[in-house]
């Protein structure tokens, strides 16, 4: 073989391979670049399961509808229970509360509103610089 036509040989040869070569680089959509799932985002599904029992009862006939309360009787209901079960102390307690002031947190700065003396403690808890917390100190006496 003479050198010319092993030149030309080589030119044929790498142009030949330089497509093969080109494709095994790129980021195209080879068969080794595509999406695989990521094995650590799988989950198992917990069952589902029946909720236990409850106890609850359907409404009877003429009972209102629990969304026809207001909200003050269902906070009453699920604290105390029903009118039926509750105690006498129960119903006094409730009847001296009164209704609820809507604006109550509008009012409670105003120097007109009566407040329940909570003690000295309170004061000096209330009086307390602000901080950290780091120089706090404490004692247990009479």
């Amino acid at each position: 073989m003479k050198k010319s036509d092993t030149v030309k040989l080589g030119i044929l040869l790498l142009a030949g391979t330089a497509p093969f070569l080109a494709a095994c680089g790129g980021g195209g959509g080879g068969v080794f670049t595509r999406a695989r799932p990521d094995e650590f985002a799988v989950q198992r599904q917990t069952p589902l399961v029946v909720p236990p029992d409850f106890a609850l009862k359907p409404p009877q006939p003429g009972e209102p509808r629990p969304a026809d309360r207001s909200l003050q009787e269902q906070t009453l209901e699920a604290l105390f229970g029903g009118p039926a079960q509750r105690s006498d102390v129960e119903k006094n307690t409730i009847s001296r509360a009164g209704d609820a002031i809507p604006a109550i947190r509008s009012v409670v700065g105003d120097f007109d509103t009566n407040t329940v003396a909570k003690g000295s403690v309170t004061r000096d808890i209330l009086a307390a610089p602000e901080g950290d917390g780091r120089e706090a100190q404490t004692s247990a006496g009479s």
